[in-house]
């Protein structure tokens, strides 16, 4: 099944299950990124949807779901299962190559070496981690918590841990969870920081050691247990907050924290927490209106199309406005 489940419990699950099931065996067997990209958005449309889905024919009247996955949903009420996922199942292949791409660090590529050598399950490679590079044997060793998804409440105090000890270290820094927490989310596969300080810009120059002193903060405190990579600008690793006064033990958890231009900052908060059909949507309203948005800037489009120099913006209301749109809580951007 998908390594990431879906954000909340949903009417439609069943079908969402099966549609991510196929997503990932396009994605990591066949590398087919564009029927991945297909399924994966038929599913995010059907979790959203209020009411459970009776038939193909009314899943076709959603944005995103056309004849071949009508029929497929059609095939599912009908008997339960799905033809296509049973031949993918008889295929001891394809079954390891989905199962050791669940541990981070392992993509497509590097699963389908590992299966050629042999190796068809997690059992198999704890028994060859000699093949496997540093971020593959960390994504190993958590393998079991990294499955886990993270519960609101501990992605709460994660966000508070964080917050405060950064503050602690430089009140002029700013710093955000994005991704589906931000939107309301009940539970998240991982925790995604945006990190800024109002003393770095896009002009400035780069300023890595603004990452740097915060990750070596996070790790004194054995908050950060392990790095995957570190450089100017991206920070990836694994965390644990500390034990609770109860004695209980918190699981590893994934933990990414990008840092950005002050100026840039609220361009990258609005990309990066989504959602990407909301991103597509803003992105396509925006050209409509003369603009080119993404990740860094909003831009005019000149008479010849092309961009012009970025706008200053200083909050997320600042990009909404400039293409004219009701400003949307994060909590309203799931569509």
């Amino acid at each position: 099944m998908s390594k990431r489940k879906a954000e909340t419990e949903n009417l439609n699950s069943e079908f969402c299950d099966f549609l991510m099931e196929l997503a990932n065996f396009e994605k990591n067997v066949t590398r087919a990124i564009h029927k991945y990209n297909v399924y994966r958005k038929a599913a995010g449309v059907l979790a959203k949807h209020p009411v459970k889905i009776m038939s193909g024919a009314e899943a076709k009247k959603l944005d995103g779901i056309g004849d071949k996955i009508a029929k497929k949903i059609d095939e599912f009420i009908k008997t339960g299962k799905l033809e296509k996922l049973d031949k993918i199942h008889a295929d001891d292949h394809n079954m390891a190559i989905n199962e050791l791409t669940k541990v981070t660090g392992i993509g497509p590529a590097a699963a389908q070496k590992l299966v050629s050598e042999g190796i068809m399950s997690i059992e198999d490679l704890q028994k060859h981690s000699d093949k496997l590079n540093h971020h593959q044997k960390i994504g190993l060793k958590h393998f079991e918590d990294f499955e886990k998804r993270i519960p609101r409440a501990e992605m709460i105090q994660i966000q508070n841990f964080v917050t405060e000890q950064i503050h602690k270290l430089d009140k002029n820094f700013k710093v955000k969870v994005c991704g589906s927490f931000r939107r309301g989310a009940e539970s998240s596969g991982d925790i995604d920081f945006l990190l800024t300080h109002q003393d770095f810009t896009s002009t400035s120059g780069k300023k890595p050691t603004l990452l740097h002193n915060v990750v070596k903060s996070l790790e004194d405190l054995k908050f950060v247990t392990d790095t995957l990579s570190l450089g100017d600008s991206k920070f990836m690793g694994v965390c644990r907050l500390p034990e609770g006064d109860d004695g209980k033990e918190f699981p590893f958890r994934r933990i990414d924290i990008r840092l950005l231009p002050h100026d840039q900052y609220y361009c990258a908060l609005l990309y990066f927490t989504g959602s990407d059909v909301f991103n597509a949507n803003m992105r396509q309203e925006a050209l409509n209106q003369g603009f080119t948005i993404n990740e860094y800037s909003i831009r005019p489009l000149g008479s010849t199309g092309v961009p012009g120099e970025p706008l200053p913006v200083t909050c997320e209301e600042d990009i909404f406005d400039y293409i004219g749109m009701k400003y949307r809580e994060p909590n309203e951007r799931t569509a």
